[in-house]
């Protein structure tokens, strides 16, 4: 509280905490959830103070974590930590060495809760406290340590090379494998990210630590192509996303995106490392072999914690028979988790029971998800085929939509592509009036024609249809966000993350709008969770622009200027004719003041002309440049809608 002096004599004061330390705690056996959440989360905003203000305490240890009589968790002796008066907020400084810690006497007793980096001798910032939160939750779960030995060196090599056996609560190790990872990128960002996982696993059971049949979760992987020709790709993509929108229909199954679930087409890897690294309790996964108009389909669910199969099963059936094998797989599936599928919630915008049609589509939306403009004009080749085949194919009409306004929004601002989006999307409602595809398609098409309100009761009507699907509440966000709306933009920008927890951009999006709103503090939590979903995306797609872009942005809001310009300009090498990569990178440099490279960028991104007017208008992180002249020369060459 103070120095002082009297009579020659120089003294402190200081607080006087009552309680007992961590230790004495573990010492009485494994903790249950809600006791370890309790304290893990005090902890952890502790943390994350500290860390704000640049100070990193480098010797996290239970004793030196206290339970006050008061019931209040504090962080004590924070002797050896540093403090960069000039570091910025959400960035703690540096470490020091290893050889530095040892001439400060602080190794001996501490070594079990050292980072990897620290053994090494490397520079450690942050993250280096967050690995040793999480030996100390470890312990507090498990009641003994992550890493032994008998001497310091086993337990140093323990640290560097071993991982710790799981922990009987698959949620709860989710968050510790991050916490516990030899490398710094793959923890969390930031203690406000770590914050935010144990509050969500605080919402998910207040009881005791629940079995992997209380929490279920599933990805479904691409299934293999065994066709002989191995032509069937389109095919094995699309049965397993049809799949996986069945199983959305799942109360009480957390389903993840396509986009997250289809990133290990190409790496594959362990049952139990794939479910680690995308935080799920199953995996379903299968082959498909085509020959002719027989069609072989073999599927198999797998609970990740221990690589057992729980269900399995092979389809011998003609093509026609498609979309009943596609069902039974989901229904068995649930009926393997005790999970129920709810009928209610079947869409009527169903796949053709035209298999042709079918197959077209599958082609086309293969070609969707590469995003690209030839891509885009392949997928609604295909798509008008298929709709030339089944004129009532309500689905296909609805991806000719968005295809179409897809084309008109990013590549070229041509009236006939929003034509043609209007069109196809009036024709999708008619065809299935309670499809929340259909219906998001017209709130996007009635959105680009600045039709607010049209748009707005498309949307309400989608999400009614569909509560849970990410791409309408994402939508719906960046609907609010051309308008200047910024509450009601992060809002459903909020709801879409809650959809889809490991997507990165609604997250981003939301974290810019806080931003915008002056609310800091929620702001900088957004941005950290955001840029770890960006970087745990850019583990398996290391060329994805967008993720890059949207990262670098969240890198300069957390302050990490080097490291920003670094994700930046990697974007910027690997699209360099992305009108999209090139408005990435004026906003960019707009944010650090530097107009003329902000304007520079600005007026290379409208060389390709795109329908994005309103968002510019209302895009705050071009705020530093809208005085300009030349902005507004810029801004008078746009197209209006």
């Amino acid at each position: 509280y103070s120095i002082e002096e009297i009579d020659g004599v120089r003294f402190l004061t200081m607080e006087l905490v009552e309680g007992e330390t961590l230790d004495t705690r573990i010492a009485l056996g494994p903790a249950v959830r809600s006791e370890l959440l309790d304290l893990a989360i005090p902890i952890a905003d502790a943390l994350r103070a500290a860390h704000e203000k640049g100070i990193a305490h480098r010797d996290l240890k239970p004793s030196n974590i206290m339970i006050g009589k008061d019931g209040r968790v504090r962080i004590l002796d924070f002797g050896l930590a540093r403090v960069d008066p000039v570091a910025p907020s959400g960035a703690a400084t540096q470490a020091p060495t290893i050889s530095q810690v040892t001439q400060q006497g602080a190794i001996v007793g501490t070594v079990p809760y050292m980072s990897p980096e620290q053994l090494r001798g490397e520079s450690a910032d942050a993250r280096s406290d967050l690995f040793s939160f999480g030996v100390v939750l470890y312990e507090l779960a498990t009641g003994r340590r992550p890493f032994r030995g008998t001497t310091t060196a086993e337990v140093f090599s323990a640290i560097l090379r071993d991982d710790p056996p799981a922990v009987n609560d698959p949620a709860l190790d989710r968050v510790l494998r991050r916490c516990l990872a030899k490398h710094p990128g793959d923890r969390h960002a930031s203690a406000a990210g770590l914050a935010d996982d144990l509050r969500r696993l605080q919402g998910s059971s207040g009881g005791p630590t629940p079995s992997p049949a209380e929490d279920p979760s599933i990805a479904v992987l691409p299934f293999a192509d065994m066709s002989p020709a191995r032509d069937q790709d389109y095919l094995c993509e699309g049965i397993a996303e049809e799949i996986l929108n069945v199983l959305t229909r799942v109360e009480g199954l957390r389903v993840v995106s396509r986009m997250s679930a289809f990133q290990f087409k190409q790496t594959g890897g362990d049952s139990r490392d794939i479910g680690r690294r995308l935080g799920v309790s199953h995996l379903l996964e299968g082959s498909v072999r085509k020959a002719g108009d027989r069609l072989r389909i073999t599927a198999q669910l797998i609970e990740t914690s221990g690589g057992f199969h729980l269900w399995s099963e092979r389809f011998d059936r003609s093509m026609e028979d498609i979309f009943a094998i596609q069902d039974e797989i989901a229904e068995s599936s649930a009926r393997a988790l005790r999970l129920q599928l709810d009928r209610r919630r079947v869409s009527d915008a169903a796949p053709s029971p035209n298999v042709e049609a079918y197959e077209t589509y599958l082609r086309a939306w293969q070609y969707f998800h590469r995003h690209g403009r030839k891509e885009m004009a392949l997928a609604r080749g295909l798509l008008r085929r298929a709709t030339e085949i089944d004129a009532g194919y309500a689905r296909a009409w609805a991806a000719i939509a968005e295809v179409s306004a897809f084309l008109y929004q990013w590549f070229g601002a041509n009236p006939a592509d929003l034509d043609e989006a209007d069109a196809a999307s009036r024709r999708a409602v008619e065809l299935a009036p309670s499809s929340a595809e259909a219906h998001a398609a017209r709130a996007m098409v009635a959105s680009l024609r600045q039709r607010f309100a049209e748009a707005r009761s498309e949307f309400e009507t989608a999400i009614a249809a569909d509560p849970t699907r990410y791409e309408t509440l994402y939508e719906f966000g960046r609907f609010f966000f051309i308008q200047g709306r910024l509450e009601e933009a992060v809002a459903y920008f909020d709801r879409a993350a809650a959809a889809r927890p490991e997507e990165y951009q609604a997250k981003l999006l939301a974290a810019q709008g806080y931003e915008a709103l002056g609310r800091r503090e929620e702001a900088l939590s957004t941005w950290s969770r955001g840029l770890e979903a960006a970087r745990t995306h850019l583990e398996l797609n290391p060329d994805e622009t967008r993720a890059l872009y949207l990262g670098a942005g969240a890198l300069l809001s957390l302050g990490r200027l080097d490291e920003a310009r670094q994700w930046q300009h990697r974007a910027e090498e690997l699209d360099p004719e992305d009108a999209i990569v090139h408005y990435s990178s004026a906003c960019f440099h707009a944010r650090l003041g530097e107009r003329e490279a902000a304007l520079a960028a600005l007026e290379r991104a409208l060389s390709y002309p795109f329908g994005q007017r309103s968002w510019i208008e209302h895009d705050s992180e071009l705020a530093s440049i809208r005085d300009d002249p030349r902005f507004r020369a810029l801004m008078e060459g746009l197209p209006r809608a």
